[in-house]
């Protein structure tokens, strides 16, 4: 390769993404943080927003996955009250609605029920990959 170029990373190449995981239900909860896992990546689970923003440090993950419809504290709730740090965390919301027109900037989308490669390109994408 020509200068300092670098040949395209490979998939074992990629770093694993840090997840939080935010879902009520626990059989979709369990299901994401495994599949996220098989995909190679870190994953934690919390049924909550009021969980999650007790767990989320800013830097500790790299992206936060939270469902919308989450009791007390919807997904829309928890993303506008964490604090803006240094390090950006970037945001996918899952739902098994459709999306509104109007949409929250640098956030992500992934419809349920999704698929493995579904979320790996949404990560991808999230992520800047």
């Amino acid at each position: 390769m020509p200068g300092n170029a670098q040949p395209p990373a490979t998939p074992a190449e990629i770093t694993p993404l840090r997840v939080l995981v935010v879902e009520d239900d626990p059989a979709a909860l369990s299901a994401t943080v495994e599949l996220l896992q098989l995909l190679g990546h870190w994953a934690t689970g919390v049924k909550s927003a009021e969980v999650a923003k007790d767990r989320f440090i800013d830097g500790a993950f790299d992206v936060l996955l939270t469902d919308i419809g989450l009791p007390a504290l919807s997904g829309y709730d928890l993303v506008a009250s964490l604090p803006e740090g240094k390090h950006r965390t970037h945001v996918i919301f899952a739902t098994g609605h459709a999306r509104p027109a109007e949409q929250m900037p640098n956030t992500f989308w992934l419809q349920k029920p999704f698929s493995a490669g579904e979320l790996e390109a949404v990560l991808a994408e999230a992520a800047g990959r």
